[in-house]
């Protein structure tokens, strides 16, 4: 999808430029002649592929540099402008990528997806998206409805217990989960461990862990939730850990990989990984700071 958008900022910029030419390179920035046609010369790309990922700084002093640190780094740096604004590109990608995670924030997890791993949907007391914003409280208890169908769906006592959430980004779960799922699956049969019934939570917090541990009492418990969206990426995934999750526990005493995306920590590998970390957790009894990984 972010590869299908950086061609349609391609095409808007190409647009641009024909309408440019066509009107004699006359625009309302008559003072900075040499700067419009500048930025006119760097904004031309193909749209078939992805373009490379260069600093537009003009005559840097330090070229090699300035080229390791943009590889360094997804952030936006090397951008240049145009008289006192961002170049044409900048600004599109820019808003591309705002709108982004404003539709992560807002969008629902894909039903098929849910279907294609069998999870059933429960619903914390959020309500709707606003009061979710608006009251992280409301995202840590699952409502009546929920309660019910975990303690008539759900193995009680499990070894593991697997949940996925939308949280902030429901765009992550659909990117990450076809594979940190089975990955995080093999590990765990790799290492000898079951699992209890995994399902999804609607309009959940990290905290909804602690509500769910109280009712299903799992000895370890992992949450697959989407990271609140950023202008690098909308599709961050985190797994958070914890022994016995219970109401009243403390952050440190969770467990966390965090950046699971395809420009981050691979799925596939954080899939493995988590399956490992919960092995040593049921090993030592332990979450968070106790934990020696």
């Amino acid at each position: 999808m972010e590869q299908q958008l950086d061609v349609l900022v391609d095409r808007v910029v190409a647009e641009l430029q024909k309408k440019l030419a066509e009107m004699g390179k006359q625009t309302p920035v008559q003072a900075e002649p040499a700067l419009v046609m500048q930025e006119s010369e760097d904004l031309i790309d193909t749209a078939e592929a992805e373009p490379e990922r260069t600093a537009h700084v003009p005559h840097p002093k330090w070229e090699a540099g300035l080229q390791e640190l943009l590889e360094s780094t997804p952030a936006r740096i090397g951008v240049w402008r145009t008289g006192v604004r961002p170049l044409t590109r900048t600004m599109l990608q820019l808003r591309r990528d705002h709108a982004a995670a404003v539709d992560a924030v807002y969008g629902e997890v894909d039903q098929a997806l849910l279907d294609e791993f069998s999870l059933f949907t429960v619903e914390t007391q959020y309500d709707n998206t606003e009061n979710y914003l608006k009251r992280p409280d409301m995202g840590r208890i699952l409502n009546e409805e929920g309660v019910r169908l975990l303690q008539e769906r759900c193995q009680m006592r499990p070894q593991v217990q697997i949940v996925v959430s939308d949280g902030l980004s429901a765009s992550a779960i659909d990117a990450n989960l076809r594979d940190v799922l089975p990955s995080l699956l093999d590990s765990l049969q790799s290492y000898g461990l079951s699992c209890g019934t995994p399902f999804f939570v609607k309009g959940g917090r990290v905290a909804s862990m602690d509500h769910i541990g109280e009712l299903l009492e799992p000895e370890v418990l992992v949450l697959l939730i989407g990271e609140r969206p950023g202008l690098v990426t909308a599709h961050s995934m985190s797994a958070y850990m914890c022994y016995r999750p219970r109401k009243g526990i403390v952050e440190s005493e969770r467990t966390v990989i965090s950046n699971i995306h395809a420009k981050g920590t691979s799925p596939i590998e954080a899939g493995a990984h988590i399956g490992t970390i919960l092995s040593k957790m049921l090993e030592q009894k332990a979450s968070g700071v106790k934990l020696v990984l």
